[in-house]
């Protein structure tokens, strides 16, 4: 069947019923419109919750020292395990998939001061593999704590960007010196302004990193506050688990299924569990979407059934002169899915234009922050391009099948 063929009846039909089949075309293209623009919503939630997540760190784990609930090897339970700073070197080659591993040391209501401002913070002392683990990337013109600052033991701080600004305000720190606990530290780095929605601690935009053997040096804290160690996306994370509790309970003599002898905090797991419910999510919005489009299908559905009426004696010609039931079916068929690929198009086109002209706007909100803004991924288009299909293959089909199953000696006979 020829494209032109088609094309003219449709113009033809579309001369006979503009008002009808101009009505359609809007509700197919507000329905389109409704579908998008959910999942939009759902894509920019999904992404920026995504983000907010691995703001703290992607694939890591977050280890804490714990109390002994099951008697082993002549101990009885309640015993206090803590960490040390060998336990770094020594998980990092008891359990080898890890990537990187680091200590950190944590302290609460530090004094801090600046010229004639005075403030109270967190002050936290770690190692260099930190920046890579906890995303603690610095600003232009600044850096992270490294080797050299640990091996010197030198007082130098990395900040978080809000607590440089409460601390330095408009001024440039890097460079700067400033007191801890009246010793003199020099600034060398200011914290990106990242997205994180969860912590273990506190967020990193309010916290000074110093290292971690001047930090010790300092205070003198003699165990780890916590380990941090990261994994390969494909590694079994829980597999990994049972091996840190294995090699830990070995060097300090704990029953290896004692979870309560250690605390774990495995992000990877949170990860799997926040993809599944968002995609819940963006199923449930597709549903919506998808509802308000099939009442749009219904008119499509309803302008096809007149059309069969309309054109019955023309129906009887075509297959008294030999025009095979398939011919009948694909033409009505090809119809219906033309009227709704083009109402999807201009859904489409509509939606794309709002979306884009959404992102370039400035919004000041909180929630606006935390839900992100509307994204129209490829996912995105391909789902809508299947369920318009869908619904311009439901609403073709059965008035063709009722198109071919015309009796040509009745239809020709009909007026």
């Amino acid at each position: 069947m020829k494209i032109s063929i088609v094309y003219n009846v449709f113009m033809r039909d579309f001369r006979k019923q503009r008002k009808r089949i101009i009505l359609t075309l809007v509700a197919i293209m507000w329905g389109t419109m409704s579908i998008m623009l959910l999942l939009a919503f759902g894509e920019g939630l999904k992404q920026q919750l995504t983000k907010g997540s691995r703001g703290m760190g992607e694939g890591i784990v977050v280890v804490w020292g714990g109390q002994t609930s099951i008697p082993h090897a002549g101990f009885g339970k309640g015993r206090r395990i803590n960490l040390h700073e060998e336990d770094i070197a020594y998980l990092r080659k008891s359990v080898p998939q890890m990537i990187h591993i680091a200590g950190e040391y944590i302290r609460w209501g530090v004094s801090i001061r600046y010229g004639n401002n005075i403030l109270s913070e967190r002050i936290n002392g770690v190692y260099p593999e930190y920046r890579e683990m906890r995303v603690m990337y610095p600003q232009f013109g600044g850096r992270m704590i490294n080797q050299n600052d640990m091996d010197q033991k030198r007082r130098v701080a990395f900040i978080g960007d809000k607590l440089k600004d409460r601390l330095f305000g408009a001024e440039d720190p890097v460079g700067k010196m400033f007191y801890i606990q009246d010793l003199p530290f020099t600034v060398v780095g200011v914290l990106k302004h990242k997205i994180q929605t969860n912590s273990y601690q506190g967020m990193d935009e309010d916290v000074i990193v110093i290292p971690a053997t001047t930090f010790v040096t300092i205070f003198g804290d003699p165990y780890l506050d916590n380990l941090v160690y990261q994994l390969h996306p494909e590694d079994d994370s829980k597999a990994v688990e049972k091996n840190v509790y294995a090699a830990m309970g070995a060097k300090y003599k704990f029953h290896p299924d004692d979870e309560q002898a250690l605390g774990l905090w495995d992000t990877v797991e949170g990860e799997k569990m926040e993809h599944q419910f968002l995609l819940g999510i963006q199923i449930f919005l597709g549903i919506i979407g998808a509802l308000t489009l099939l009442i749009a299908a219904v008119g499509v559905a309803n302008i096809m059934y007149v059309s069969v009426k309309e054109r019955t004696r023309e129906i009887g010609i075509k297959m008294a002169i030999g025009a095979r039931r398939i011919y009948i079916i694909a033409q009505f068929l090809m119809e219906a899915l033309g009227i709704t690929f083009l109402g999807g198009f201009f859904g489409i086109l509509i939606t794309y234009i709002i979306t884009e002209i959404f992102k370039r706007i400035e919004i000041q909100s909180e929630i606006f922050n935390f839900m992100g803004k509307p994204t129209v991924s490829l996912d995105i288009g391909l789902i809508v391009a299947l369920i318009l299909g869908f619904m311009g293959f439901i609403s073709g089909i059965f008035p063709a099948m009722r198109a071919a199953s015309v009796n040509p000696v009745e239809a020709l006979r009909y007026e």
